[in-house]
């Protein structure tokens, strides 16, 4: 299982439920926020399965971005 950062671009609701599409550098996914309700535009999280699971600083996120760079899991 692999949780991977991204940056928060926007936040909003679909059905009750608290969403947002999130930056992974090459691409953008939406994620639910069920998990994260505080986040806002601009925080970064760590998805997995589609959920984010917690919020992280942008230096953590860079360095993870990183070592999944290096190991080939994202460009």
């Amino acid at each position: 299982c692999l949780g991977v950062p991204g940056r928060v671009i926007e936040t909003f609701e679909r059905d009750g439920v608290p969403m947002a599409t999130v930056d992974f550098g090459d691409i953008r996914r939406e994620a639910c926020l069920a998990y994260a309700p505080e986040v806002e535009a601009g925080m970064h999280v760590v998805v997995h399965l589609g959920f984010a699971i917690g919020v992280v600083d942008v230096d953590e996120a860079a360095r993870s971005h990183a070592l999944l760079g290096e190991i080939g899991v994202i460009r």
